[in-house]
């Protein structure tokens, strides 16, 4: 007994699961699976505050950061702008002045 379902286009019955969707092998139709929210984990990136980070917000920094192979820090107070949510061990991925692309953890800025 099978229980994948049938084809909402030509109603076959030889259908089969690959990867994130169904295919229908006499018409080639594809349709995603059926997704249940336990299924799909969406990652919160909160600062050191507790609000919530996004793409494109702007962040500034609350600790002096030492960054490796500079010889200088990143001050308290710096802002940082369009910053982007990445998944690893640093949470955002930035571009600042004086220093160029790093990735910053987010319990060390603050939503501006």
């Amino acid at each position: 007994m099978s229980t994948l379902p049938v084809c909402p286009a030509c109603k076959s019955s030889y259908t089969y699961e690959d990867g994130t969707n169904y295919i229908c092998p006499e018409c080639a139709h594809e349709w995603p699976l059926v997704v249940t929210e336990e299924a799909v984990s969406v990652r919160v990136v909160r600062d050191a505050y507790g609000t919530e980070l996004k793409d494109g917000d702007s962040v500034t920094v609350i600790k002096d950061l030492k960054v490796k192979g500079a010889s200088s820090s990143v001050k308290v107070g710096t802002k940082v702008k369009n910053i982007r949510i990445v998944d690893g061990d640093h949470d955002i991925d930035c571009k600042i002045d004086g220093f160029g692309a790093m990735g910053l953890k987010s319990e060390f800025v603050k939503k501006a």
